[in-house]
């Protein structure tokens, strides 16, 4: 079965793997609707989250990665509407890239705008 995830800095040798905090533990959550984990990659970008890139993977291959790494998972049905945790953490595994980090404030306004825009096309 083939599934969603998100990736940080995807392809890139600071690649990271969106997980949710559950009690000590993290889970990796594997959606099964691409449209449904590219809503909660948008929903993250509202949380001030750098833009998630929505990857596919044969779900047998992130179930071995969360193994690995002792990580929990989770399948997202088709059609749930998930909705990212109101907490964040504080300090990623992951880094932003050069590019993001030295992103201009006043292209706020139009990330704001380009994120309402994909919000308005899910509905």
């Amino acid at each position: 079965m083939r599934v969603f995830v998100l990736l940080f800095n995807a392809r890139t040798e600071n690649e990271g793997i969106h997980t949710i905090q559950v009690g000590d533990r993290n889970q990796v959550l594997m959606f099964e609707s691409e449209d449904d984990a590219t809503r909660f990659g948008v929903l993250l970008e509202a949380q001030d989250f750098p833009s998630p890139a929505v990857e596919e993977f044969d779900q047998e291959e992130i179930m071995e990665f969360c193994r690995s790494v002792d990580y929990e998972w989770e399948v997202i049905p088709a059609g749930s509407l998930e909705i990212p945790p109101e907490n964040n953490v504080e300090n990623t595994d992951w880094q932003l890239d050069a590019d993001q980090i030295s992103e201009k404030p006043e292209n706020a306004e139009f990330d704001l705008d380009r994120i309402k825009r994909q919000l308005e096309g899910l509905l």
